[in-house]
């Protein structure tokens, strides 16, 4: 019965927020309380839901303050010199410019936002590959690489992997670090092979003006020259050099250095309450619309566990995986979770599947954050930029002057080999089994 419960939840709710018949917000909240009020759980369904937002709590709060900060940094303008010295530097050399690109695109991508990280390194790139004649899928390509490689404990799939599981978002990203660089590596391997190629070829054949022309990009990105501040450009940088390495040495909880970091930030750069206010208001949208959905996937999960339908999901399940196949779960969703990117949305995928596979694998003896680990390899991070369920890939197409289909087709082998090479990293450094 509970087990039938807990299947027809998930499917309820991966129906509805794929067809979009429900926003995630919605569907999170409302599926999981009636399948417990059918299951009979009655008026305990209120203590599930509140133990799953507190659970869920910390890293609500974390992402949000991640994302003033952040915010409240590229308001500032710290990023600025960076842009302008990358610039400088790649010259109008093809390798040089595509390494640039993604580098830059890498830089932008610390605050976590895909959508942000696009508007600001294409159109900023852009006219360099105009000039030269070079194919615009590769700088959407590189930068792709760049931000979906960039998985970092604030960004949208480590905060949903850890929201789901309710495990600490460290636990997940710290063994991760070593698979990261990893993937960098043969992200800038890449984007100097695919320099080298365009280089090659705008030399045997010159692109004449009109096949260089591109569509012009539908978004840019506006900065506020009122907002910056560059002579505080060294302190925020050390601020910011100084919190990433808190975070990451585990000085504090992720949550309070995110909190004193941005109270710090808006200090530093804006000294009068009215401007911190306007900051805060600016970027409280993007901010309190995640948190919000977090909540209702701590609902959500701490329902579903509660009435006990998650468990009783995954031993129904644990019946059809072989013997001794329950070790290799997280390697094979390694190497399927890219392409399901184009199946599932975030949202859908974290709180609805990824739940189940990990009580699964617990059952059979594995640690659930291994599943985590797993699908943060590929499950919308590598897989964001070409997925057609996320508007971060509209976004890039249309800015590149690209169709859809093209963009996909050239980007999506790129992104797989990546998203393959840290599976295997992941099983080189012990972060899960084979």
């Amino acid at each position: 019965m509970l087990a039938w419960l807990g299947a027809g939840a998930i499917g309820v709710l991966l129906a509805g927020i794929l067809s979009n018949r429900a926003s995630p917000l919605v569907a999170l909240i409302v599926v999981p309380i009636a399948a417990a009020l059918l299951g009979g759980s009655g008026l305990q369904t209120a203590r599930f839901v509140v133990d799953g937002i507190v659970q869920i709590a910390p890293t609500a709060a974390m992402f949000v303050f991640a994302i003033l900060y952040f915010g409240v940094m590229t308001d500032a303008g710290l990023l600025d010199p960076i842009i302008t010295r990358i610039l400088r530097i790649v010259g109008e050399k093809p390798t040089r410019i595509v390494v640039g690109s993604a580098l830059l695109a890498l830089l932008v991508h610390l605050d976590g936002s895909g959508a942000v990280c696009f508007l600001v390194v294409i159109p900023t790139m852009l006219p360099l590959y105009q000039r030269l004649g070079l194919d615009r899928r590769v700088l959407a390509c590189v930068v792709s690489m760049a931000a979906g490689v960039n998985f970092l404990p604030w960004t949208g799939p480590t905060v949903r992997a850890a929201s789901a599981l309710h495990v600490p978002v460290l636990d997940i990203f710290r063994p991760m670090i070593p698979v990261q660089v990893v993937g960098l590596v043969f992200v800038f391997a890449t984007a100097w092979w695919l320099g080298r190629r365009e280089e090659r070829r705008v030399r045997a054949a010159p692109t004449s003006a009109e096949s260089a022309e591109c569509a012009a990009p539908g978004v840019v990105a506006v900065n506020d020259p009122d907002l910056r501040r560059p002579q505080l450009f060294w302190l925020n940088l050390c601020l910011t050099l100084a919190l990433m390495a808190a975070l990451i040495a585990g000085v504090g909880t992720p949550a309070a250095l995110f909190m004193l970091g941005a109270a710090l930030a808006l200090l530093i750069n804006y000294r009068e309450a009215a401007q911190q206010r306007a900051r805060v208001e600016a970027h409280a949208k993007a901010a309190l619309t995640m948190a919000a959905i977090l909540l209702a996937a701590g609902a959500f999960t701490g329902v579903l566990g509660g009435m006990g339908a998650l468990g009783a999901l995954a031993r129904a399940a644990v019946a059809w995986v072989p013997a001794g196949a329950g070790a290799h779960i997280p390697f094979g969703l390694s190497l399927v979770a890219m392409p399901l990117s184009m199946v599932f949305d975030p949202d859908s995928f974290y709180f609805g599947v990824m739940p189940v596979i990990a009580e699964m694998h617990r059952s059979l003896g594995g640690a659930p954050v291994e599943v985590a680990r797993a699908a943060l390899v590929e499950q919308m991070t590598a897989g964001f930029p070409v997925s057609p369920l996320t508007p971060a890939t509209f976004l890039v197409a249309g800015l590149s002057g690209l169709e859809l289909s093209a963009h996909q087709r050239f980007t999506f082998p790129f992104l797989y080999a990546a998203s393959l090479v840290m599976a295997l990293a992941s099983v080189v450094f012990g972060v899960f089994p084979l």
